[in-house]
């Protein structure tokens, strides 16, 4: 498999689970927040605010899906998270579980408020 060179071709070459775990993700992303561009970043999927700012990354794993955020943001949700494996902004995504939609929509949307209103960039 060859790396990719656009966002369509990372999902492209993408395998199942990891194809409809990262699929749902992406449609939740463009649901939420329709106005960010999607870039490869890292070799991954990224969505990027109007310009150059990250919103949210995701990356794909043999076995999980991680959706990286800002530290700021996972520490925000730390308590709604007790039940993930999480990292410094990261949050493992399983893919023999049910994607937690409505918790990665406020994610997603509190990165972009606090981007916006407060300024807080990716890193």
């Amino acid at each position: 498999m060859s790396k990719p060179t656009t966002v369509r071709e990372y999902f492209e070459q993408l395998p199942d689970p990891a194809r409809e775990t990262a699929t749902r993700i992406r449609e939740l992303a463009r649901e939420t927040v329709p106005d960010a561009e999607e870039q490869l970043k890292w070799g991954n999927p990224a969505w990027v605010h109007p310009g150059t700012m990250i919103l949210f990354v995701l990356s794909t794993h043999a076995r999980h899906a991680n959706a990286v955020f800002t530290p700021s943001t996972r520490e925000a949700f730390a308590e709604r998270l007790t039940g993930f494996e999480t990292g410094k902004g990261s949050v493992k995504l399983p893919y023999d579980a049910p994607v937690p939609t409505d918790l990665l929509r406020e994610m997603m949307l509190y990165r972009l408020r606090e981007y916006e209103d407060d300024g807080v960039t990716w890193r």
